[in-house]
């Protein structure tokens, strides 16, 4: 199936999720957070100066948005966006991509290409929130995902061309980091889970889509025309391929009423600052096999 023009006029796409009825999305560039309804209509959150990223949400309907630049968390409540937590003096590098766990727990990643780190953010008192490095050592953390049961983060490492999985431990630390899936067909950016134990990812330089399952076993959806499974390197498996032509994935998510609408941001370059002042990016959507996992 060929994915479906779903909204389009913003510069650089980031960080979509399904929440609520509504496709919400980072416009890094624009500095402002979108939400678009299945029928396209848009509305706008303005976020100048912070350069959004990652969002999540927290189980009490909170929206948080990671300030790239500013290296601060910031928190939207409907009315108002305030600093839930600032992580400077933390981070080696801007920060990027985030999940949040079913606690409201936020993971955040800081995109240095070596020496990456992700910081893991607790609810806090009176919007602040505790700040912890909970994983370092990595090269460029972009896209993250937890698995249903809460017990497993998957964390796209786009300079090493590989998916990495932590056990996320009782106190929320993650230890037993382990590869998912390696040598990859391009470098992986955003990540989502399916029902099926499979990682949508998107893979920037390849111009695709893909859905990878670990150690080269998985369910195999359609989508996209691609049925054939193809190991992806030492580990992993590729299930399926969105092939986007001249286009460059950037992030994805499932979601929609049954939880099988893939939702792509694509672009026409995988370098932000090369995309200042345009109105490239584009939110397409297509259906796909296998529904998303629940929330973890």
């Amino acid at each position: 199936m060929t994915p479906t023009p779903l909204a389009n006029g913003f510069c650089f796409g980031e960080g979509p999720r399904w929440f609520e009825g509504l496709v919400w999305f980072s416009d890094m560039l624009g500095e402002a957070v979108y939400t678009v309804t299945l029928g396209g209509e848009m509305s706008t959150l303005d976020l100048a100066g912070h350069s959004p990223s990652g969002l999540g949400f927290r189980p009490d309907g909170t929206l948080l948005i990671v300030s790239t630049k500013r290296r601060q968390l910031l928190g939207y409540d409907g009315d108002s966006v305030s600093t839930v937590a600032d992580l400077s003096e933390l981070v080696p590098a801007d920060l990027g991509d985030m999940v949040v766990d079913r606690h409201g727990c936020a993971y955040v990643g800081s995109q240095a290409r070596e020496g990456g780190v992700i910081v893991r953010v607790d609810p806090g008192c009176d919007g602040a929130g505790r700040a912890t490095v909970v994983a370092g050592d990595l090269d460029f953390p972009n896209g993250m995902a937890i698995t249903p049961d809460g017990e497993t983060l998957i964390v796209a490492e786009s300079t090493a061309r590989r998916l990495t999985a932590f056990t996320i431990a009782a106190d929320g630390s993650l230890c037993d980091r382990r590869v998912f899936a390696d040598a990859l067909d391009g470098p992986p950016d955003g990540i989502c889970l399916d029902a099926g134990g499979g990682v949508w990812t998107a893979m920037t330089l390849a111009h695709q889509f893909q859905r990878i399952t670990a150690g080269g076993a998985g369910h195999s959806a359609t989508a996209g025309g691609a049925g054939n499974s193809t190991t992806a390197g030492g580990t992993g498996t590729v299930t399926d391929r969105i092939d986007m032509g001249d286009r460059t994935a950037i992030a994805c998510a499932l979601g929609g009423p049954e939880g099988r609408t893939l939702f792509l941001v694509s672009s026409t370059d995988a370098y932000p600052q090369r995309l200042v002042g345009t109105k490239l990016s584009r939110l397409d959507a297509t259906i796909v096999d296998v529904p998303a996992a629940a929330l973890p």
